[in-house]
């Protein structure tokens, strides 16, 4: 039994390792959830018992074992550390700490071995457009040696927290009583504040935000983030990023070359034997398929037809829960048991 902590609880993906929590019965002695000043004092029953909300601020972490964060990276970086420090190992849902060579990045099934090497008491979880390729691309990789992915995310507005889906929500009702006006092209513009342009009957091919060399820090997560799961910094990602009118589930299209051939058939039995992945050969997977699943859905696995020799897939997982929560729990587990 361990003493848990969920900080930024009260945010979406929080709420979420609660109730993960709860439903893969983690061995909880003693349960504290914490968030910032505005929510603090709030009361939420769980399986535990009624756990009143603390103050991230002024709250003391000592005694606290296992430290789940989702807080932002900021809030990360300030108490990550603080509560490390007072004997906790914490799991980080930010990407704050992910590029840290002291810090390892996990896919829970892909890389499990990487958690026990913490030196910091810091675990951080990938971004979750990482992490669901990652769980197809993983047995490919350790089979036959990924050399080069090229992958275009389709990333739903749930990624940008409630802020996204209710913009989206809001567009969606600015624009829809001109719904045939749209047909040639007259449409007003509703206004955009999380995006750069709106997002409501429309497609963003500009997930994140522009950094080095005109790629989006969502893209250079693909990059970065790919080669240190894997283990390889000789892994060639081409990145795209896309931001779709999709309230949950994240879904990224990558065309891998190895260091081998691979065909169909290899692939789909790897697949097939690797945990936390679901093959869908007769149904194309869709994010509403995969919203509120915990595996990582598989479908359009098919031969290249341009360089031969390698193969194209789609995958589609919750982007709160396995790019999320559930990872972040499945860490703690591992952490339980080593």
């Amino acid at each position: 039994m361990k003493n848990t902590a969920i900080v930024g609880a009260t945010g979406a993906v929080g709420r979420t390792m609660l109730s993960i929590l709860e439903e893969r019965d983690f061995p909880v002695a003693e349960l504290r959830l914490l968030a910032s000043s505005r929510t603090a004092g709030t009361k939420v029953e769980t399986r535990w018992g009624e756990v009143e909300v603390e103050d991230l601020a002024t709250a003391d972490p000592a005694g606290v074992e296992i430290a789940l964060f989702s807080a932002g990276g900021d809030r990360s970086k300030e108490y990550g550390p603080k509560f490390a420090g007072a004997g906790a190992v914490v799991i980080d849902n930010s990407s704050a700490f992910r590029m840290e060579p002291s810090v390892p990045l996990v896919v829970v099934d892909v890389n499990d071995a990487d958690a026990a090497n913490r030196p910091r008491g810091i675990i951080a979880n990938p971004n979750c457009t990482t992490m669901a390729i990652m769980m197809a691309a993983g047995p490919l990789h350790r089979a036959a040696g990924l050399r080069m992915m090229i992958a275009t995310s389709y990333q739903s507005v749930s990624g940008s927290g409630m802020k996204g889906i209710e913009e989206m929500l809001r567009q969606n009702d600015a624009l829809r009583p001109n719904a045939s006006g749209l047909q040639s092209g007259a449409w007003e513009d509703p206004g955009s504040e999380v995006y750069a342009r709106p997002i409501g009957f429309n497609v963003l091919p500009l997930a994140g935000t522009l950094k080095d060399e005109n790629y989006t820090d969502e893209e250079w997560k693909l990059v970065n983030e790919t080669r240190k799961i894997l283990g390889s910094d000789s892994i060639l990602v081409e990145p795209t990023c896309v931001r779709v009118p999709v309230v949950v589930s994240h879904g990224i299209a990558a065309t891998m070359w190895f260091d081998r051939a691979i065909g169909h058939d290899e692939v789909v039995g790897l697949l097939e034997e690797a945990p936390g992945v679901q093959v869908w050969e007769e149904t194309v997977p869709t994010p509403l398929d995969a919203t509120g699943a915990d595996d990582v859905l598989v479908g359009r696995i098919r031969e290249t037809v341009g360089e031969r020799g390698g193969i194209s897939l789609w995958a589609v997982g919750d982007n709160l829960r396995k790019g999320a929560a559930l990872n972040a729990v499945q860490i703690a587990e591992l952490v339980v048991t080593d």
